[in-house]
């Protein structure tokens, strides 16, 4: 296990979100606000859309100061602080930028991945060579799945409230069924989504916006369905821990399905060249899927379309032991938050 981190005063973090849409960019943006706020730092998100913190978030945190990010950016009697962060490669305001008074440490967060090019470039500089920025340098880090990149934002205390977790006295809380199964649905509009629902013998708990509405479409719906209001990310993490199965999307929702350890299945974001493909099959090696998990991710994803569905209850239960296997992997290894802080230390 690596060093403790030396005692040091706290840094002062700016990270810039951009909210492309499904909330995903503000999901992954706050967590890391959030544990780096739990970890002594002091953190400003600015943020073009804050709207969605008022369900993720509603508490706020203390360490924590969020600023809306307008196209008319100001500064006003603000410095920039020690440390940039561009999350998934938004352009920092020419006007913070040359507000600066010392050399930051700017890093451009990236997009998460398994595929190899991003152990080949995580951690690489990238020199700034106009604008007002011309002669600092810029730091790629990139989130993934081995030692050999930046790891996964996973707060100290995760896997403690993970194994006290009260399923039954959560669901009760919230008025949900504690009888059968449980499939939690985040996705997008899969094809197949008819279909399974009617083969899966299980209670629906379905996620408000789009997963609502792929939902209102099928016209007989099959098992019981149980639409959700918006969750906090705390109890969007209960939620998970609560289901038999978990149907996610995106990059955060995935984080959190691999820290719950129950079987699920990734809604990859789609792209219009289909280079989503190489980053699901990327994703299904490092995990070494068994085949069944590997064609009900293609189903589920339009990849495959041949006639396939809902695979049974025991060959979902089976795909358990595979996800705690990569939990297990992946808690081997340092957390985001504790790389980000090193390689910070590293590079000031």
């Amino acid at each position: 296990m690596p060093n403790p981190l030396p005692a040091q005063p706290p840094l002062r973090w700016d990270i810039f979100c951009r909210v492309i849409d499904n909330h995903g960019d503000a999901g992954v943006c706050w967590r890391l606000c959030f544990d780096l706020a739990s970890r002594g730092q002091h953190v400003r998100l600015w943020i073009d859309d804050p709207s969605p913190l008022t369900w993720m978030a509603p508490q706020s945190a203390p360490g924590v100061a969020v600023h809306r990010w307008d196209c008319d950016f100001h500064l006003s009697d603000a410095v920039p602080g020690d440390v940039w962060i561009e999350a998934f490669g938004c352009e920092l305001p020419d006007a913070f930028v040359a507000a600066r008074q010392a050399t930051p440490v700017w890093l451009n967060l990236e997009y998460l991945s398994a595929e190899p090019y991003v152990e080949r470039m995580h951690r690489l500089p990238s020199p700034v060579m106009r604008g007002p920025g011309a002669g600092l340098t810029k730091w790629f880090f990139y989130p993934g799945f081995t030692e050999r990149t930046g790891g996964l934002l996973r707060e100290p205390d995760l896997m403690a409230r993970r194994q006290g977790f009260d399923a039954t006295r959560w669901l009760t809380s919230h008025g949900l069924p504690t009888d059968g199964r449980r499939i939690t649905l985040f996705c997008y509009e899969p094809a197949s989504l008819p279909k399974v629902m009617a083969q899966a013998d299980a209670h629906w708990l379905v996620t408000p916006g789009r997963p609502a509405r792929a939902v209102e479409r099928i016209a007989q719906k099959a098992g019981q369905v149980h639409p959700l209001p918006w969750l906090t990310q705390y109890d969007f993490d209960h939620l998970l821990w609560a289901s038999d199965f978990n149907a996610v999307r995106g990059e955060d929702s995935l984080v959190r399905a691999l820290w719950a350890g129950q079987p699920f299945v990734w809604h990859i974001y789609p792209q219009d060249d289909d280079a989503h493909h190489a980053k699901l099959d990327a994703f299904l090696d490092w995990m070494d899927a068994p085949e069944s998990m590997r064609a009900f991710h293609r189903h589920w994803n339009g990849i495959d379309t041949r006639d396939a569905g809902w695979p049974g209850w025991a060959t979902v239960d089976g795909w358990r032991d595979c996800v705690l296997a990569a939990r297990a992997r992946l808690l081997a290894q340092p957390d985001l938050t504790e790389q980000l802080q090193r390689f910070v230390l590293e590079k000031r």
